[in-house]
């Protein structure tokens, strides 16, 4: 992979039900190396509580890992891509759109609104994110359609990229090598 002349590092965080082990976020780690990425658990993993907790605290853990990252990189903290999958790329939306500098956001299975719950989207901070996304989704993710996704990502202020797991669900199962390609050629083109 080239590295692309925006993005230093990587950071990502799981998904609220897993850790930093989860194998999508390794698979990542290893199709971006040599490139410095760092995969983080949100305080209530590392606490050993299963319930996450609200939405400030987690943004200000985004915001302290990213510091900690560029930091121990030695790279501006504009030049960290930061993602996740599920609530974790959420996270790093919402603290992107609060003003946390990044080269872009890497959004796997974005949790668009709850399963059967259509009107409870989670997209109000979409227009204040300026930099480029990838959204990498499952065909038949009941937190969200594609066609969904797709209309409502077209308020993101960046360029926004769709990658689509044909058949895949929320969990993307049996696609971490395929998610992991996509995501490494995206980083790659930054």
């Amino acid at each position: 992979m080239s590295r692309g002349a925006g993005a230093g590092a990587v950071l990502l965080f799981p998904g609220a039900g897993s850790g930093r082990d989860h194998p999508a976020l390794v698979a990542i780690e290893r199709a971006l190396a040599p490139l410095p990425v760092a995969r983080a658990d949100f305080p209530y993993r590392r606490e050993g509580r299963k319930a996450p907790d609200r939405p400030p605290k987690l943004i200000a853990c985004v915001r302290d890992e990213a510091a900690a990252l560029a930091d121990r990189s030695g790279i501006d903290p504009a030049a960290v891509v930061l993602g996740g999958r599920s609530m974790g790329g959420r996270m790093c939306s919402m603290a992107v759109a609060e003003g946390l500098p990044a080269a872009g956001l890497v959004l796997i299975a974005y949790p668009l609104h709850p399963p059967g719950r259509a009107d409870k989207l989670r997209v109000d901070h979409f227009p204040d994110i300026k930099v480029p996304c990838l959204f990498v989704s499952g065909t038949r993710d009941p937190f969200g359609s594609p066609d969904e996704l797709e209309s409502r990502t077209a308020a993101v202020g960046g360029r926004v990229t769709h990658v689509w797991i044909d058949g895949g669900r929320h969990e993307l199962k049996g696609a971490d090598e395929g998610v992991a390609e996509a995501v490494s050629a995206w980083v790659g083109g930054l």
